[in-house]
């Protein structure tokens, strides 16, 4: 995969074929189209943490590099400690896709940043995916050039899954890492922990490791007394 020039590390499982996609169909093509294309394009989508944003952005990032795009992906939560400067030429790529952007929404320098790979990639015929909380007219941006570019193509909302989607999502996750979730352990986590995708496969990824330790299958048993220790 060419990412540059950035050495962000992608998920493993960040693909289209593990996302599941229930309402959200249309952003879900709207995203694949785009890392397959040959011409510009713009895609935003928004919604709340754990819908999903983050997987598809990847998602994009790694289809579109499988083509043999050059890509980036620019993770401007301040935890991953990116800084304006550091975006300085990404405008040469052929996919770029920016996940919070809203964390830096306000931030002058950061905006003007934004502007200007916006502009090349534009140039360019680039592709650009963004993430973030809300629609580009809510996201808190004060330069109203850059709101009025993000604004300019497709905008799609996440919504929430369904339970049954969420218990596919968990199923094909499992799967991925070669554990066997049956659907009454599914339906067990789904009724004991948060019920966004993103605490559901934080604790995935625990019983991942605590049955990988302790020889066991995932049942309910098992996951009930992984709970308990955990609450205790």
């Amino acid at each position: 995969m060419q990412q540059l020039p950035l050495e962000i590390r992608l998920a493993d499982f960040a693909l289209f074929e593990t996302f599941v996609a229930g309402p959200n169909e249309t952003c879900a093509h709207a995203l694949r189209t785009l890392a397959g294309a040959s011409d510009r394009g713009l895609v935003w989508l928004w919604g709340a943490a754990g819908s999903g944003r983050t997987h598809l952005l990847q998602a994009c990032v790694n289809e579109a590099a499988a083509s043999g795009a050059r890509v980036a992906f620019l993770p401007l939560h301040p935890d991953h400690g990116l800084q304006p400067a550091g975006i300085a030429g990404i405008e040469t790529c052929d996919v770029v896709c920016i996940d919070d952007v809203d964390a830096v929404a306000g931030n002058d320098e950061w905006e003007r940043a934004l502007f200007v790979l916006f502009e090349g990639l534009a140039q360019r015929g680039g592709r650009l995916a963004v993430a973030a909380g809300s629609a580009p007219s809510a996201a808190g941006f004060r330069l109203r050039d850059l709101v009025s570019r993000f604004s300019s193509g497709a905008t799609f909302r996440l919504r929430e899954l369904a339970d049954d989607d969420r218990i596919e999502a968990l199923r094909l996750r499992a799967n991925w890492r070669g554990l066997e979730l049956d659907a009454a352990t599914a339906h067990y986590l789904l009724s004991r922990v948060d019920r966004d995708a993103a605490s559901l496969f934080a604790l995935l990824d625990r019983l991942d490791r605590e049955a990988l330790v302790a020889q066991r299958r995932l049942t309910v048993p098992f996951v009930r007394d992984v709970l308990r220790r955990q609450d205790s």
